[in-house]
């Protein structure tokens, strides 16, 4: 059960067994500065993406119900999205086989209050939302992403000091096909579609 509010989201995790349903966690956390500026429906979501990934270990592999209070996040999974965030949290949901259900506020106490906590003792810093599952890269070997000048241009404005003045050029013109979503670069195809750029590792993982 998931629910968001303007500073925080909160989310408890439970099981059905014999028709009862007896809670397994509780969790919330607060919105950084950027988040808190997020629309309804992102903030929704990704108290949906929070909650997936706080009670990850639990649900792989499992069939889960999501509920919330917000209708129009069922239907998100199907619709084609332009901004790369929600791009990322798309492609976060199609590791879980789930199911999202409308469920009033008012039948939604707990992930209601939960989403409503505001811990003054702890700093936004301290306690924000993680949009992205941290162990994705696990066991991965390094390696430098073809990509990794451009990604260092978008998300700081820093071109290498060894690049001659016709690599930085081409960089330069090239940049206007990239977007950084932090922690992401996305490239515009063709097809004006945007994609995330991807090691040659994780490219043939995908494949």
């Amino acid at each position: 059960m998931c629910d968001a509010s303007d500073y925080a989201v909160g989310a408890m995790l439970g099981q059905r067994k014999e028709k009862l349903f007896y809670v397994i966690h509780y969790a919330s956390r607060v919105l950084n500065d950027a988040q808190s500026n997020y629309t309804t429906t992102e903030k929704e979501l990704l108290a949906i993406v929070y909650a997936l990934e706080k009670f990850r270990a639990y649900l792989i592999g499992s069939r889960i119900t999501v509920y919330t209070d917000h209708p129009a996040i069922k239907y998100l999974l199907t619709k084609p999205f332009s901004k790369p965030r929600l791009i990322r949290w798309m492609l976060l949901l199609q590791e879980f086989d789930l199911e999202i259900k409308d469920k009033k506020g008012s039948e939604n106490h707990v992930a209601d209050h939960l989403s409503r906590l505001d811990n003054e003792e702890i700093t936004a810093k301290e306690s924000e939302v993680i949009d992205e599952f941290p162990d994705e890269k696990l066991l991965v070997v390094q390696e430098r992403p073809w990509f990794a000048d451009m990604a260092n241009f978008k998300a700081a404005g820093i071109i290498p000091e060894t690049v001659d003045w016709q690599q930085r050029r081409k960089l330069l013109k090239d940049s206007n096909q990239y977007v950084w979503d932090d922690p992401y670069l996305f490239k515009m195809g063709p097809d004006n579609l945007l994609r995330r750029c991807v090691t040659s590792k994780e490219a043939q993982n995908i494949l």
